[in-house]
């Protein structure tokens, strides 16, 4: 039986994983299909909520503090495995912002350069973005990484660690539990034991924990995203419009998203999407009108009520702990909310503090989620 059995493989448990690993304990990782093939896969992979002042403050704290982690984690994966997860630090341009003083304000509070520009540096910085844009909002330190390629270097990374186990296309049956506590899991492949326990399930950690009579109001929330194949140099950084985005690969991929759509776990594309997702981007940069598109899919977001995650023990279960409803922000929040677990799963200082993420009754109460 191994320290740590991690059910579920996307962005948070594979670095709950790595962490727990490289502290020198033992880990079993059990994903229901491939490692990083979910959610952790279809985001954009902004390293940032995409209007960060409109987030609480527990979310912002996780946020800067990830942003920070993603330039030392993707060079560190980089030089492990040989793997690009192509960590780009070229900032974000807002064309349209109609709470701007607001985004000031917070930038000012945090420390955080955002800056109002002209038409000119805007134009300098992507001469194909559509004319006529006379002014915009300018954050210079915002990276992306090209998430694929990063749960890639993941994977790879955990697969040759002696203290992982990985255990794919390996769905969790059920549990074996004696009194509050949990034995193990049951698995196609056997019962599998793990002397702590963590759910890190995104969409489907509900329906895991609802197997233990654990209510958590984590729900799946549909995004479809297409991809243009464009010159390398097009567009060589995030440009974020009305709340739709482009973002750039050092390829000449451009990813283009993102719908939100309450559909359940049906994760099929649709013509409308697209359509709606290329007249965005098109607006943004009139030039991909005649560029391919060369992908449309879709990924399945863990919604949670009040858009924090749950981050800690299972009340009433001596070894049960929770890492989800990570909502649009599981890849922005991934090092800080895993490294915020595991520094409670080891009794270390806790990286923030840990209240505002518990599973408290109030928390748990299904209420409307904000805005």
């Amino acid at each position: 039986m191994r320290d740590f059995l991690i059910i579920g493989g996307g962005i948070i448990g594979m670095l709950t994983t790595l962490q727990l690993a490289d502290a020198g304990h033992s880990v079993t990782l059990v994903e229901r299909g491939a490692c990083g093939q979910e959610a952790s896969w279809a985001g954009g992979g902004i390293v940032s909520p995409l209007y960060p002042w409109r987030y609480s403050g527990p979310i912002s704290r996780l946020s800067r503090w990830s942003e920070g982690a993603y330039p030392s984690l993707s060079l560190r994966l980089l030089e492990e495995t040989g793997i690009d997860p192509e960590y780009r630090q070229k900032g974000l341009l807002y064309l349209s912002v109609k709470d701007e003083q607001e985004a000031l304000s917070w930038a000012r509070e945090m420390g955080k350069p955002l800056e109002r520009v002209n038409g000119d540096f805007l134009y300098a910085k992507e001469p194909h973005v559509a004319p006529g844009i006379e002014q915009a909002l300018w954050m210079p330190t915002l990276g992306s990484v090209r998430n694929p390629r990063l749960v890639q270097a993941l994977r790879a990374r955990l697969a040759v660690m002696q203290q992982v186990s990985l255990h794919e296309q390996c769905a969790v049956q059920g549990f074996q539990r004696q009194g509050t506590r949990i034995t193990g899991v049951v698995t196609p492949q056997g019962v599998i034991q793990g002397g702590q326990v963590v759910v890190c399930g995104g969409a489907w950690a509900a329906s895991l924990l609802a197997e233990l009579e654990v209510t958590v109001p984590v729900r799946p929330v549909k995004g479809q995203m297409i991809a243009y194949q464009t010159p390398p140099g097009l567009v060589n950084r995030v440009i974020l419009k009305d709340g739709r985005y482009v973002i750039p690969r050092a390829d000449g991929l451009l990813l283009a998203g993102s719908t939100l759509e309450e559909t359940g776990f049906d994760k099929s594309t649709d013509d409308a999407a697209l359509m709606a997702l290329r007249q965005s981007a098109e607006a943004i940069v009139p030039e991909l009108a005649q560029c391919k598109v060369a992908h449309q899919w879709a990924g399945l977001r863990p919604g949670s009520p009040d858009n924090l995650p749950f981050i800690g023990a299972v009340p009433g279960w001596e070894n049960l702990h929770v890492n989800a409803g990570h909502y649009r922000n599981g890849l922005v929040l991934a090092p800080a909310a895993t490294h915020l677990l595991v520094d409670q799963l080891l009794g270390r200082e806790p990286l923030v503090d840990p209240a505002p993420y518990q599973l408290t009754p109030v928390r748990l109460a299904d209420k409307p989620e904000s805005a």
